[in-house]
């Protein structure tokens, strides 16, 4: 009877013992524990991790580029996020697998052991960056670094085909302490392979990526030869929004002035629309300061074109108000010619001299003849029919003049106009040029 009742008690007990057994139990993370202590305990990360010392540690290098984050031209400034990896072999952290429950890999703490060295040649400011604490180790003592960082760098960039540039821009990775006799550089990948991946590039951006070409040198100096590994990242930019928000507008804008040329030269509605024109270019070049991006080295080609349409306008605008100014001077000087008209003997009956139009020559003329059918002088008659005579020739001497200056004006706003045709026609060639151009990169 007790048997029977203790039976299934003895039953629950073993469950319940073999269930905390299995708790407590793990022998999985119990050969973890100890690989890492193993390994960790008598480590010295200060030292090279190499038995035999003139053996040089080779550490395989492959960068993929993530984004193209900023295009600093002023600053020369070049700012890229890239996922960047290091591989080499540590000869201290290597074991065998089959004592450790075929444990082949761990994760160790970056900080506990021996890292490479390298840096960035072109390094100008330090970026936050994810920290990653941990490097995967295998059981042949072969180290796997894993870096995403955003790079600052400092690039020649070349601003003179905008908007259709094509920027080259370097990331030179070598050791900052070690020859070529104690670390050696490789690449993880085929240069082939690394120049044409674009699988991890963002194309959401104003750049693209074309390219990223890789080269191995060793850099020689006084302290003995340094290798190092250059990676050249090629991009260019997406166009269109400069083509329709820059381009187009100023190449309306050239036309609209090229318009104001059939204006007669000495029309002061030129002047008026000149001017209005200077405004709107004066407008436009502000607005275009803030998207042409600004370089001590080098300015973009559409700037100088701009300048030099400017400075057209500028001369055509001057030459008009010259020629209205001079026309308006000579019209006045024709106007205020005296005219005298007798209208009796003595001396109280003389008119005053009147400026008079020159339209009005003949009405003039017409009321004196009429008081002079009174008596009078001869001497005073004669003098009279000259003073008329000279206003006549002076009038004719006038209008020769403005004539003559007017032909030579047009001459020179004819050659203003055909300048003016002339380079815009090359400012849209090159433009269309450089556009192919950029097309078949």
């Amino acid at each position: 009877m007790l048997a029977s009742v203790m039976a299934p008690l003895w039953a629950c007990i073993l469950v319940a013992a073999g269930i905390l057994a299995t708790d407590t139990h793990h022998p999985r993370d119990s050969a973890l524990y100890h690989l890492s202590k193993q390994l960790l305990q008598k480590y010295h990360k200060e030292v090279r991790p190499v038995y035999n010392w003139t053996k040089a540690t080779t550490v395989y290098l492959d960068l993929f580029v993530r984004a193209i984050l900023d295009v600093d031209a002023e600053n020369q400034i070049l700012k890229t996020s890239v996922w960047y990896q290091e591989v080499w072999n540590d000869e201290f952290l290597s074991w065998n697998s089959s004592m450790f429950d075929e444990i082949r890999e761990i994760s160790l703490p970056l900080s506990a052991i021996w890292a490479p060295d390298i840096i960035i040649n072109e390094f100008v400011e330090i970026e936050r960056s994810p920290d990653l604490p941990y490097v995967y180790v295998n059981s042949s003592g072969t180290i796997e670094n894993y870096k995403p960082i955003q790079v600052v760098s400092a690039c020649s960039l070349e601003t003179y085909a905008f908007p259709f540039d094509v920027q080259n821009c370097s990331l030179t990775f070598k050791s900052i302490l070690h020859t070529v006799e104690d670390i050696d550089l490789a690449f993880l990948r085929s240069p082939e392979d690394i120049q044409h991946d674009k699988k991890a590039f963002l194309n959401d951006s104003e750049w693209e990526l074309l390219s990223v070409s890789s080269t191995y040198s060793i850099l020689q100096s006084s302290a003995g030869g340094f290798a190092q590994i250059q990676f050249n990242v090629v991009m260019r930019r997406h166009p269109l929004v400069y083509v329709v928000s820059l381009l187009i507008p100023s190449i309306f804008l050239m036309l609209v002035d090229l318009g104001s040329f059939y204006l007669p030269p000495n029309c002061r509605a030129r002047i008026v629309f000149k001017t209005s024109v200077l405004v709107g270019y004066t407008i436009f070049r502000v607005n275009m300061s803030n998207q042409v991006p600004r370089s001590v080295g080098s300015t973009p080609l559409i700037g100088h074109f701009f300048t030099i349409c400017m400075a057209f306008l500028v001369l055509s605008l001057a030459k008009s108000i010259v020629l209205v100014k001079f026309l308006h001077d000579e019209q006045r000087g024709g106007q205020e010619q005296p005219f005298l008209c007798l209208r009796g003997d003595t001396d109280a009956d003389r008119p005053r001299v009147e400026p008079r139009a020159q339209r009005a020559v003949v009405t003039e003329s017409s009321l004196c003849g009429e008081h002079l059918a009174q008596p009078g002088t001869l001497k005073e008659v004669w003098s009279q029919l000259q003073s008329i005579s000279n206003y006549l020739q002076t009038q004719d001497q006038t209008d020769q003049q403005e004539a003559e200056w007017l032909v030579l004006l047009s001459r020179f706003d004819r050659l203003l106009f055909q300048s003016y045709l002339f380079m815009l026609g090359i400012y849209t060639i090159t433009l269309c040029s450089l556009w192919a151009l950029w097309g078949g990169v």
